[in-house]
Order: structure tokens, then C-alpha cells, then sequence
């Protein structure tokens, strides 16, 4: 391939067919050319990681090289690392920006290749375009600057080191560990086969509380699951595990350890939105902070609620953390967070961070004393009732996804109804999000990180809700 795309989160693609060797050298060249046009980036420090996926660690070396190449002294990582870990590691060393190999949540066979600013949150969308148009073309490898790792090693502009106890000392700044590690729950661990295996134990470890995990090893197959994506059924195994333990609840991770998933103490799977509401109602009820709180227009209507019940604004954002991590910071957000499961957390990084999610769901129960299923009905006292619900439609090739876009734009809103609720508005930032006389709403958008048309819901009443697809999925003209 020639022109590499960078879409919702960095660029991904399928190892060996256009996921190579050769062209993440030419993304790392372009992120250091895009940094050495920056006025204020001169050639300092930059972080590279990576994830457990096949030869993430020769694709990460190979990032490094170039990085050194170019000038750049690199901190590249010892060992697979969490995302959220490495973000925190660029903030911490006070670097550049980095590179992240990691193709998150997405199938087996794909691999990605992520870029980081200063703060180590995502790089905004105006400056991701920037970055594409620095990638040199196939043709022009010889603008490719390269530096032999080994002698990179050698003369120190490339060193290893390790994010993880920096990390560690912040975590246990933001969630008090002691009462979790003391509490009489037993809490079983998903951690998908990513990067975030080990990590919830580590913790939690030392004290009453009984923790087990599943789908730690190394295994980049992925058995088990279609992905390591933290909904279902991928999550299946893991909550049957969680039901033979009778565990509490399950706290589980993705591929790259930033996206949080959740299970209650029946092994149900709590859907990302109803998430996203308990851990806005834990920092301003339990905890009693305040703060202005940062949604994609994908997520739940609930924090709007939670908005006016706490009197904090709620700013609304395009589908991505590269959207969201610049709006945090803007704001000053008390907390901001996506569909997919990815939450970020006020005095960290603006990342996704699903390690600290799932420690402070879990605190939020030992706080309150209160069982995944009670916390739920909390949160509805204060919301009213919600109902989640996708369905993605796989698209073939590029002529397929623009015979959807001129079905879609055609779509007049006067009259139209999904699932017998009546369309009152229609929202084009990110996609087509149609707003329900109920106050629910459909979105229907077009990923930005693989071939698939999204088709969302969220409304109130639960049996409606494939009506509602139903009628969604029939605009597209899939």
C-alpha cells in the first residue's frame, strides 16, 4: 500500500498484507518528521511500546530504529506494556510523544500502530493529518532514517526501561488500595490475553480479598474470543468462569489493558454506557468531587442526567479519545470517556485507562457497600431506566460503504420513525445520530479503525431495542 490513513485511533491494519516491516518505518518516519516541524519539539525524548500481538516487539524495535535515526533518544519498553501504562510513562519522563504498537481490541491477525502527544493522550485530529502527510511514499525509502538497534543500545539513544512502578506509586495515589485489598469479596479477573495481565492481581494482592484470573498467558490466537474486545461474546468465558466462582463481580480488560469491562455478582455483563454512569456517580456522589464530565455523542444520555443532577456541564465530543483527551483537557474534566469502554480520569493522563476503571468500580463497591445489580438500580434512581444496544454491519469493499453514505444522506428525518418512535432531530458531527421523541437516540456511523458500519441504540424501554436496530440497520441499505 501507498497511503497509510490514520482513523479513529492511529492506523491498523492485517500483518503482512499491508500491516509490514516497511510501512511502520514509514510511520515512524513520518511521527518524527511531524515532530521536528513542531516549534516547540526540538529532538528530545520519545516513548515507544508495544503489545502482545505476533512480532509486536521486532515492529516496535523496528519504530525505534527510525526514531533514532532521526535524532530522537528513544525509552522503548522492556516488555509487552499496558496503553494506558505506556501514556502514563510519556507524561512521566516528560517526553515528546510516543509510538504504540498495538491493534487494541481488533481481530488476530491485525496489529496497529498508535501515536501519542506530550500529555500522553491521542494526538488531535488536526495534527493526525498532519503526521499522514509526513509519511513518505513507498518509492521514497531512502528518506527513511534508520539506526542499527544494537548500536542504538550501544551509545545509549536507545535505552529499555520500564513505565510500570511509576505507574504503580500513581494508581495508589488516585484509588486507596488498603480497604480493597481487605475487603471479603472475591473478584474474578478478565484479562483477554493482553498486556494487562497481572495487573489487577499485583494491586489487589496481600490482603483478604480472594482474586483470580483468566486469560493471562501469552497467547496471541486469542482462543476463547473473536477479539479481545470487551463486550459479547467474547466475555462469555469469563463471566461462565465468574459464575463457577461465584465471584462478586468481573473485572475485565481488552487487548492493550485501556478499556474497561464489567460484570456483576449473577456473571452479567454491564454494558460500557451503564459503566461509564456508575463511574461518573462514583466521583460525584461517593466521592464527592465535581467537575465538568466529557462523552462521545456514541455513549450514554445518562451523564446529562447526572449533569444537572450534580450541577457539572457535560461537553460533548466526536467519536475517539482524539476528540475526547483534548476536550479534557480544556475543560479540566473530572472524567471523559467512549462507547467502546475507554474512560479517562482527571489528575492522570487524557488516555483511556481500564486498569483504573475497574479498581475504582470495584472501590465504588467496597465504599458503598453495595452489589454490582444494587449499584445499577442507584444509578436509575437518578437517570431512570436505560437500555444499550449495537450491531455492526461488515463492509466488503469501498463501493459497498459508498452506496450506504448515499443511502444515508438521503435519509429525510420529517415523519421518519425507528422502532414507532418518531425521529425529532438528526446530528451529523460524527455520523447520524437520530434523536428519539423518547429521549433515546439511534446512531449510525462508520468506524474509524476497521470495515463496519455501527449501528447504535439507547433508549428505555429494553424489549423495543432490535425494533429500533431493525429500522436503523434498513437506512444504511446493508
Amino acid at each position: 500500500m501507498d497511503v497509510i490513513r490514520f482513523g479513529t485511533d492511529g492506523w491498523r491494519g492485517q500483518i503482512a498484507r499491508d500491516y509490514t516491516f516497511a510501512n511502520v518505518r514509514r510511520c515512524a518516519q513520518g511521527f518524527a518528521t511531524w515532530l521536528k516541524r513542531r516549534p516547540d519539539q526540538g529532538r528530545g525524548q520519545v516513548v515507544i511500546g508495544y503489545d502482545r500481538r505476533f512480532q509486536s516487539d521486532a515492529f516496535a524495535a523496528g519504530a525505534a530504529e527510525v526514531l533514532a535515526g532521526n535524532g530522537y533518544r528513544v525509552l522503548l519498553t522492556d516488555r509487552p506494556t499496558p496503553t494506558p501504562i505506556i501514556s502514563f510513562g510519556i507524561a512521566d519522563t516528560g517526553s515528546l510523544g510516543g509510538i504504540n504498537i498495538t491493534a487494541s481490541h481488533n481481530p488476530p491477525a491485525d496489529n496497529g500502530f498508535k501515536v501519542r502527544d506530550q500529555t500522553g493522550g491521542a494526538v488531535p485530529p488536526g495534527q493526525l493529518g498532519k503526521i499522514e502527510a509526513c509519511i513518505p511514499a513507498m518509492d521514497s525509502r531512502a528518506h527513511v532514517q534508520s539506526r542499527d538497534l544494537d548500536k542504538a543500545l550501544a551509545d545509549g539513544s536507545v535505552r529499555y526501561f520500564d513505565p510500570g512502578t511509576a505507574y504503580s506509586e500513581q494508581v495508589a495515589k488516585l484509588v486507596d488500595l488498603a480497604p480493597l485489598r481487605a475487603a471479603d469479596l472475591t473478584v474474578q479477573v478478565d484479562a483477554m490475553w493482553g498486556n494487562g495481565a497481572g495487573w489487577l492481581p499485583r494491586f489487589l494482592d496481600g490482603g483478604r480479598i480472594k482474586v483470580s484470573e483468566i486469560h493471562g498467558e501469552h497467547n496471541p490466537l486469542f482462543p476463547d474470543m473473536h477479539r479481545p474486545e470487551p463486550i459479547p461474546p467474547n466475555v462469555d468465558a469469563g463471566l461462565a468462569a465468574a459464575r463457577a466462582a461465584r465471584a462478586d463481580c468481573t473485572l475485565i480488560l481488552d487487548g492493550d489493558a485501556d478499556r474497561c469491562g464489567f460484570g456483576d455478582e449473577q456473571g452479567r455483563f454491564i454494558d460500557q454506557l451503564r459503566v461509564f454512569g456508575l463511574l461518573a456517580y462514583y466521583l460525584l456522589e461517593v466521592r464527592g468531587e465535581r467537575g465538568p464530565i466529557v462523552k462521545t455523542l456514541s455513549t450514554t444520555s445518562m451523564l446529562d442526567r447526572l449533569g444537572e443532577h450534580y450541577g457539572v456541564p457535560v461537553h460533548e465530543t466526536g467519536v475517539g479519545f482524539k476528540y475526547v483527551a483534548p476536550a479534557m483537557l480544556s475543560a479540566e474534566a473530572l472524567i471523559g470517556g467512549e462507547e467502546s469502554g475507554g474512560y479517562a480520569f482527571r489528575n492522570h493522563v487524557p488516555e483511556r485507562d481500564g486498569i483504573l476503571a475497574n479498581l475504582c468500580l470495584l472501590d465504588l463497591m467496597v465504599r458503598t457497600d453495595r452489589r454490582p445489580s444494587e449499584l445499577i438500580e442507584d444509578l436509575f434512581a437518578i437517570t431512570g431506566t436505560h437500555h444499550y444496544s449495537r450491531r455492526d454491519l461488515k463492509l466488503a469493499d469501498d463501493a459497498m460503504k459508498q452506496a450506504a453514505v448515499v443511502a444515508l444522506d438521503r435519509v429525510n428525518v420529517d415523519n421518519l420513525a425507528l422502532g414507532g418512535r418518531r425521529v425529532t432531530a438528526l446530528d451529523r458531527t460524527d455520523g447520524y445520530k437520530f434523536k428519539l421523541e423518547d429521549g433515546g437516540w439511534v446512531l449510525i456511523r462508520f468506524s474509524g479503525t476497521e470495515p463496519l458500519i455501527r449501528v447504535y441504540t439507547e433508549i428505555s424501554d429494553a424489549a423495543a431495542t432490535d425494533s429500533v436496530l431493525d429500522d436503523g440497520v434498513a437506512l444504511t441499505g446493508v
